[in-house]
């Protein structure tokens, strides 16, 4: 869920990618920034979420907090980051790399987690898209050869025909942008050398660039990316050999983002699942494949999101996760850079839901879900055995009612409740107050829970590093993080009471959602509980409700419940 911004003569500004990267920052100047999410609303009038004073109300009522396990179901998490090995979950019932199954529980070796996407033959790290994959299975049987059966087909077959033609339409129009983009991308990768000779040795200014006078095609298109870019003050006024080396980093990313997804995202022949896996993928009864391999060293997303829940501060780092001093990491490892599929994601659920995990972050998603029904199953399993769900919004600026966007827990959009009670939709929000919704956020007022910090967000990534990203897949871990720290202070709480204290305390703001449509157009209105958490009143609110109101764990009910008894007894 990587965001980019890079010129481009023919593209209408930037071009915005799915998560996005912000240039890195001085740790010992911007303390401030690195830290905004945790702060109170009430004293900075930035919507942080009020973690440390969260804690201090807790430990003033002489609660003792117990570790809470969190899942991160994600592209893998570096267990040895010296800002995530203390909060590390370590398999108690597992010795460590003797090759055996210790615990019995099916997985060798499962220390900190375990990999649905890899197997004997290594691990997966770039995955085609479901649209892909559902247009490749379904194209035979929909549009063959045969017309008459094709209409069979689609009269015996309208639900997964309406996926198919969905998908397809997805991966037509996102195809040729594909290829379009790394097209592109490549043509302003080969102009550098081209752009930085324009400058004749000078520093880029609009006034420089103005002066120039193209005399054939390849300048003038260097001409306009070099004015685009020197209306950015980032690179307005540096040297030649500064412009270079932007421009070389900024196109490198930026042909390797497209050319995943031209060669392999949106690729009918690529499918690197059967040789490296090797498992059955149709037999959504298969549960024990997969290696333990925690991490992917190319990958940044899984590490981030883990520093956000737990992450501690060492040497001059700063950062730390919204449940630093409670959380445990789980790593379970099941999306690639592509689309999950949904076999994995049914079985890491069970597997944290089986080996602990109180909560479960899951910052992914996607347009179709083949296998919904699975995931709804594994779901409803997590909601039997009491396991909080905290999911990501999406990152597509659209209504989800409108544009769904799975794994979700309505079965059906119309549905006026949704399928479990134990899931946590979280939208991400800035540290603007005047543009308070991140622009890329996902929303809707019934199938978006809360808003939470999503932009602008500093943890840790692969190699010991740090860096800045931004997207839903960062909101929602702010709100598992917050909602460990409830539980490990109030661990009687059900995830209905937890969400319930997250939903009924948010900071509300009416301010502009910078939504299209004329309507919802208000930031309090794009939500269920139309604001951004404050860890510090929900844990008041939960206190009150739940906890001290109830001293018997057996007795321990929701408020609606307990409104209810009490009517009946008049």
């Amino acid at each position: 869920m990587k965001k980019i911004f890079i010129a481009a003569c023919f593209m209408t500004g930037f071009a915005t990618f799915a998560q996005t990267e912000v240039a890195p920052l001085d740790p010992m100047q911007d303390k401030d920034l690195m830290t905004w999410y945790h702060k109170d609303f009430a004293s900075t009038n930035i919507y942080g979420v009020n973690t440390q004073n969260a804690y201090k109300y807790l430990e003033s009522k002489g609660l003792k907090a117990t570790p809470v396990i969190v899942g991160v179901l994600d592209s893998g998490v570096e267990v040895g980051h010296p800002g995530l090995i203390k909060n590390m979950w370590t398999n108690p019932n597992e010795v460590p790399n003797n090759g055996k199954d210790d615990d019995g529980n099916g997985y060798v070796d499962d220390v900190h987690g375990w990999n649905f996407i890899g197997g004997k033959n290594g691990d997966i790290t770039d995955d085609n898209l479901e649209v892909t994959r559902v247009v490749k299975k379904y194209q035979p049987i929909f549009e063959g050869d045969d017309s008459a059966k094709n209409k069979a087909n689609q009269a015996k077959m309208p639900e997964d025909f309406a996926m198919y033609m969905k998908s397809k339409e997805i991966f037509t129009k996102k195809g040729v942008e594909a290829k379009q983009g790394y097209e592109t991308y490549k043509k302003i990768q080969d102009l550098i050398p081209t752009m930085v000779g324009m400058l004749n040795g000078q520093n880029l200014t609009p006034e420089l660039v103005a002066a120039i006078k193209p005399t054939n095609q390849e300048q003038a298109m260097s001409a306009s990316i070099l004015s685009q870019m020197a209306q950015d003050p980032n690179v307005n006024g540096k040297s030649p050999a500064e412009v270079f080396v932007f421009l070389k980093d900024q196109m490198k990313e930026a042909v390797g983002y497209f050319e995943v997804q031209a060669t392999k995202q949106y690729n009918l022949d690529f499918d690197p699942r059967a040789a490296i896996v090797g498992d059955n993928y149709d037999d959504y009864t298969q549960k024990t494949y997969g290696n333990n391999h925690y991490a992917d060293p190319k990958g940044e997303h899984g590490t981030h999101v883990a520093g956000i829940i737990a992450g501690l501060p060492q040497g001059k780092e700063v950062q730390y996760g919204v449940g630093y001093k409670v959380a445990k990491i789980m790593a379970v490892r099941a999306v690639p850079n592509g689309d999950e599929r949904d076999k994995d994601v049914a079985n890491a659920v069970r597997y944290a839901v089986d080996n602990g995990a109180k909560i479960l972050n899951m910052s992914f998603g996607k347009p179709v879900s083949p296998g919904k029904n699975v995931v709804w199953e594994a779901f409803k399993y997590a909601q039997d055995k009491g396991v909080l769900l905290v999911k990501a919004a999406g990152n597509e600026n659209e209504n989800v009612a409108e544009n769904v966007y799975y794994p979700t827990n309505f079965k059906n959009v119309e549905d006026a409740k949704p399928y479990i009670n134990n899931m946590i939709v979280v939208g991400a929000s800035t540290n603007n107050n005047e543009f308070l919704r991140a622009d890329f956020s996902n929303y809707n007022q019934k199938m978006v829970n809360v808003f939470a910090p999503g932009e602008k967000i500093y943890s840790t990534v692969p190699a010991a590093k740090y860096a800045y990203l931004q997207g839903t897949s960062m909101a929602s871990p702010v709100v598992a993080g917050g909602a460990a720290v409830l539980l490990a202070y109030m661990p009687n709480l059900t995830p209905a009471q937890v969400i319930e204290s997250l939903v009924k305390t948010t900071n509300k703001s009416t301010v502009n959602a910078m939504i299209s449509s004329n309507t919802n157009n208000r930031f309090d209105l794009i939500s269920e509980a139309g604001g951004v958490i404050d860890l510090k009143k929900a844990a008041e609110y939960a206190y009150t409700n739940f906890y001290k109101a109830n001293s018997s764990p057996s007795t321990i009910k929701t408020k609606a419940v307990k409104k209810k008894k009490m009517k009946k007894v008049k």
